[in-house]
């Protein structure tokens, strides 16, 4: 409930109403129409007033760094499930060529560094006209 969070993190329940209007804290609602806040609700609010309080940073900031947050974050979900597809299919074609009949298994292939170049290959020393 809204005063025993704002107890808690010793702020006015207007502080957590502003939040709430200027959409940076979204708690859920009881049937009797009070504000509920979970867990994520409140580690939202300890980053919102790491931010405000520590930091300085106004409230149109804090809004825009938690947006660049939940972009960042969902960013990472589609790269994850983009390298769990990778890594599927990859496995998927590797089963699938060990288990053709006449097909050799590859090995790991041998990298060849590149011999450095020498631009002198006698080994003399240029002469000074």
């Amino acid at each position: 409930m809204i005063s025993a969070v704002a107890e808690m993190y010793d702020i006015h329940p207007q502080t957590l109403r502003l939040y709430e209007r200027e959409g940076l804290l979204r708690p859920s609602r009881s049937d009797g129409n009070t504000r509920l806040y979970t867990d994520e609700d409140l580690e939202r609010l300890e980053f919102i007033l790491n931010l405000a309080r520590d930091l300085g940073v106004n409230i149109a900031g804090i809004a825009i760094v938690l947006q660049m947050r939940e972009r960042m974050e969902e960013m990472n979900r589609q790269m994850q499930g983009f390298v769990d597809y990778v890594r599927s299919e990859m496995l998927q074609r590797m089963q699938s060529m060990n288990e053709q009949p006449g097909l050799v298994p590859m090995r790991k292939p041998i990298v060849m560094q590149p011999r450095e170049s020498n631009p002198n290959p006698a080994g003399r020393t240029p002469r000074k006209k």
